[in-house]
């Protein structure tokens, strides 16, 4: 979470009218992410995350918003969209799309242990068999045509070892087809900041602005490269083997996904890579803005490369 648009205490106290919520508390902007502004608003009657959406439209939206009510109204630990006295998800607050959520409790981990992948992978499961049911859909703004633009936009900004090692990816990944695997609503972006614990229970997930339609198994490996590799892009299998076991426990892969996995970790790392490398040479404008160091996933794509992790 970040703040590119800014959002004054009048603006906020005249917005906050939408919605039968009480009085404000408190009201500080976020600094960590990448993509939306977003901010804390304490009220009379509760706690919650206003974002305003900085790069998706109108019509994105309503997708996420309506995966967040579903997962939530399942019973998992997700961040419920509040309604306006009308009933709207979706309003507007200085020319940008804007939704108050609810303020899940617990902090996320920026080191997390065996019992905390256990977790977030037997969540992932769960997450995966509730969108069954879901019948919204989503394109993924960031799959194979996505790294393939971007790395060209960037080549000539790169460093050569850069370039080569995304030009060499780019070319042996064109022949991998991931829409050949079991299809499903992801989350896309589970990172640790993205979710949140008390002591070792998993209370939250939040920040699902990436999710799509895609194959399922690619959202575990998003998480593993970013739960359970080391600061040299080397996995820790305590952590992997937690994580992907309390998956498979929730929802078993098949053998075309078993046989997928390597190329699927490749995948989400050169995904994250190319944005971070993105974001790193192009930095948007903002009050508070974070941006990730993308060294960390060619450390983790090229440790990939190099020594291909089964699932099993």
């Amino acid at each position: 979470m970040s703040v590119f648009t800014q959002v004054s205490h009048k603006q906020l106290l005249k917005f906050l009218t939408l919605y039968d919520i009480g009085e404000v508390l408190d009201f500080q902007g976020i600094g960590e992410g990448v993509e939306n502004s977003n901010f804390f608003v304490d009220t009379e009657q509760g706690r919650w995350v206003l974002t305003l959406f900085e790069r998706l439209n109108y019509d994105d939206l309503p997708f996420f918003l309506g995966l967040m009510e579903h997962l939530a109204d399942a019973g998992l630990p997700c961040a419920a969209p509040l309604k306006t006295k009308d009933g709207r998800s979706l309003v507007e607050l200085n020319g940008k799309p804007a939704a108050m959520v609810h303020r899940l409790t617990g902090q996320s981990v920026l080191f997390p242990n065996v019992a905390q992948c256990r977790a977030a992978g037997e969540l992932m499961g769960r997450m995966h068999k509730a969108t069954e049911s879901f019948d919204g859909t989503a394109v993924n703004t960031r799959g194979a045509g996505w790294r393939r633009d971007t790395a060209q936009t960037l080549a000539a900004e790169l460093p050569e070892d850069a370039r080569k090692l995304i030009e060499s990816e780019i070319q042996e990944q064109s022949s991998f087809d991931m829409t050949s695997l079991r299809q499903g609503v992801i989350h896309a972006d589970m990172f640790r900041d993205n979710v949140l614990f008390i002591d070792d229970r998993l209370s939250g997930v939040i920040d699902f602005y990436y999710a799509c339609n895609e194959a399922l198994l690619y959202d575990l490996a998003i998480a593993v490269n970013d739960w359970c590799m080391d600061t040299h892009g080397a996995p820790e299998p305590g952590k992997v083997k937690a994580m992907t076991q309390a998956y498979v426990e929730q929802r078993q892969p098949d053998d075309g996904e078993i046989a997928a996995w390597p190329m699927l970790l490749r995948a989400a790392a050169l995904r994250f890579y190319l944005s971070r490398l993105e974001d790193w040479l192009h930095p948007r404008e903002g009050g508070i803005v974070h941006v990730k160091d993308p060294v960390v996933y060619q450390r983790i794509l090229e440790h990939h490369r190099d020594a291909p992790m089964a699932l099993f």
